[in-house]
């Protein structure tokens, strides 16, 4: 038995779009249900995103669900996902993406720990780290492993 953790994103209402956005990037298999293929068919919230889960063959996983009517939907910057490794060629495509109608808070290039690193927050308000190791950062950690950027 294995166990697994990743991220599951919150959504008023914006689940299905973006999902299939990060889909676009990230490539992979996208599995949604509704509200009411569960049986919940007030028309409020029927067509929402009650689950759904995004799987690539690189091994990422991504989940999200829109938050019904009476659930708090609070936005914050206390949990960012981070794409890093030492393909360049994917992550540097990953950050095309990601970056593209966003908020760029840190531009993706060279920084003092030797890695390439980049954080941006989309238009869903998920704040994205893209860390692109380099053989002089070694074995260093990702600038978000450590502590939250931002």
């Amino acid at each position: 038995m294995s166990v697994h953790l990743n991220p599951y994103l919150s959504f008023q209402g914006t689940a299905r779009e973006a999902m299939t956005h990060y889909q676009r990037i990230l490539g992979g298999e996208l599995q949604m249900m509704t509200f009411a293929e569960f049986g919940q068919t007030e028309p409020e919230i029927a067509d929402l995103i009650m689950h759904a889960t995004l799987s690539t063959s690189e091994g990422l996983t991504l989940m999200g669900a829109d938050s019904p009517p009476g659930m708090e939907h609070r936005p914050g910057n206390t949990v960012t996902v981070i794409l890093h490794g030492e393909d360049e060629a994917t992550l540097r495509d990953y950050w095309a993406g990601l970056s593209e109608g966003s908020t760029v808070n840190v531009a993706l290039e060279p920084q003092m720990w030797g890695d390439i690193y980049g954080q941006c927050t989309d238009r869903f308000g998920i704040i994205w780290q893209v860390d692109i190791g380099t053989e002089a950062a070694g074995t260093q950690e990702p600038a978000g492993a450590a502590g939250q950027a931002g």
